[in-house]
């Protein structure tokens, strides 16, 4: 946007833009009378109004109407209620899809890969055989920050109340939200995005957030009721417009990402997570991954169609679904030529995997009994371990392993197949030389 004589039209945060505004008479008259419009009344109401719509024609030519927030900002709670403050006035304020209110991510996965490999030393398409989730795990604990903000959230999470109440969901989310928001995004997807072979790595993957308190309840609540609900709460809604904006299946494009982004659309996913809202993995399939929020469409009356498009642009969205697997695989989509190195998956190595160092230890020393700790203690000591309620929540991975899952059964050797090919080729060629011969 072009600049007036004020420099308003430069695109600014909406804190500096409330500022701005404040700064002029008529913008800050106009702002007042903005937030009185919309105080107890309906949309329709409000525009029958003159001196509202007067009011908002005036608010479209200031800082204001451009302004966006910055993930994890210093006043982020401040900025996007000033950003929806304008927005419920300009649009119906239950529309089906709404903007993202926050800044565009311009950042790839190949940067997250590259730091990835800086910061742990690991990289999750070196080694097939391994148990990328394990791993992960074990890299966040190399890590001060990482390890003390995972063990805060397990530790909440895994509280148990009282005899009825298993865990104060509010306090697990709000751990959950510090743990993705302060802690760098190369740890954080590694536990939430990793690959599996096997259901045991699967399961861990379902655990990372501890969804026996931070994901289920009793019972499933209708997924257009939990959308308003979310609604009601700036960063609920802020975030899921966000997830909207950036991982809505767009067809027109490659990897049906908006922009060919997988990155805006990973970080999108993982700022739902400690709200309402919540996503995770259904289930530990290796097969197929499926994220849900924990709701469904039953009792949805003549709402049925819109609650399943709702609750497909979850479980049945490609671009979502095409941006784990590529983190997963440790690929990303190159569209850029100043950077010619197209991304590169490697065949499965046939020798053994190196063992990790013995003294890389998955335990939370703080935390003795938190479900990651028994999960790993499963892995690598069996299943030797007293009964306990954290042990139920994670599979033994030594039991789980022995059934072999149908994709480990897949794989190919890329150089075999090529040479398998090019005989093909060959051979039709064979009874020609013999009849010349003749």
């Amino acid at each position: 946007p072009g600049q007036d004589p004020h420099g308003w039209r430069v695109p600014v945060d909406c804190v500096r833009a409330n500022e701005l505004c404040a700064a002029e008479p008529s913008c800050s008259s106009r702002y007042r009378t903005l937030r009185q419009c919309l105080a107890g009344r309906d949309r329709n109401t409000m525009l029958a109004n003159k001196e509202c719509q007067a009011a908002l024609e005036v608010l479209q030519e200031s800082p204001l109407y451009d302004c966006r927030c910055k993930r994890g900002m210093k006043k982020e709670l401040q900025c996007l209620q000033i950003y929806w403050s304008i927005h419920l006035g300009l649009t119906e304020g239950e529309e089906f899809y709404e903007a993202s209110p926050y800044e565009p991510v311009t950042s790839r996965l190949s940067d997250i890969f590259r730091l990835a490999s800086i910061f742990s030393g690991m990289d999750p398409a070196t080694n097939s055989k391994s148990n990328h989730c394990l791993d992960a795990a074990k890299a966040c604990n190399l890590n001060d920050n990482c390890k003390r903000l995972r063990s805060g959230y397990i530790s909440t999470c895994s509280k148990e109340i009282s005899a009825t109440e298993h865990c104060s969901r509010r306090k697990c989310h709000k751990a959950l939200r510090q743990f993705f928001d302060r802690v760098p995004s190369e740890y954080t997807y590694r536990l939430l995005f990793c690959s599996c072979k096997d259901q045991a790595c699967a399961e861990r993957r379902r655990q990372t957030i501890v969804p026996s308190c931070s994901y289920e309840d009793k019972e499933k609540p209708n997924c257009l009721d939990l959308r308003n609900t979310c609604r009601t709460d700036h960063l609920c809604r802020s975030r899921l417009a966000d997830f909207h904006t950036n991982c809505q299946a767009s067809f027109q494009f490659l990897t049906s990402c908006p922009g060919d982004n997988y990155q805006a659309c990973l970080g999108s996913y993982a700022g739902l997570i400690g709200f309402d809202m919540t996503p995770n993995y259904v289930d530990a399939s290796t097969t197929s991954i499926t994220i849900s929020p924990w709701c469904s469409c039953k009792g949805s009356g003549n709402m049925e169609e819109e609650c399943e498009k709702f609750l497909q642009d979850f479980t049945e969205n490609p671009c979502l679904r095409n941006a784990i697997q590529a983190f997963g695989n440790g690929t990303d989509v190159n569209l850029s030529p100043k950077n010619p190195s197209p991304p590169v998956t490697l065949p499965p190595k046939t020798e053994k995997s190196p063992a990790l160092p013995d003294d890389i230890n998955d335990s939370n020393t703080m935390y003795d009994m938190s479900i990651i700790t028994t999960c790993t203690s499963v892995q690598e000591h069996g299943p030797k371990l007293n009964k306990s309620k954290e042990q139920s929540l994670c599979y033994s991975e030594t039991q789980l392993t022995t059934d072999i899952m149908p994709d480990q059964k897949t794989f190919v050797d890329q150089k075999a197949g090529g040479s398998r090919h090019r005989a093909g080729r060959i051979l039709p060629v064979v009874p020609i030389l013999l009849l010349l011969a003749l």
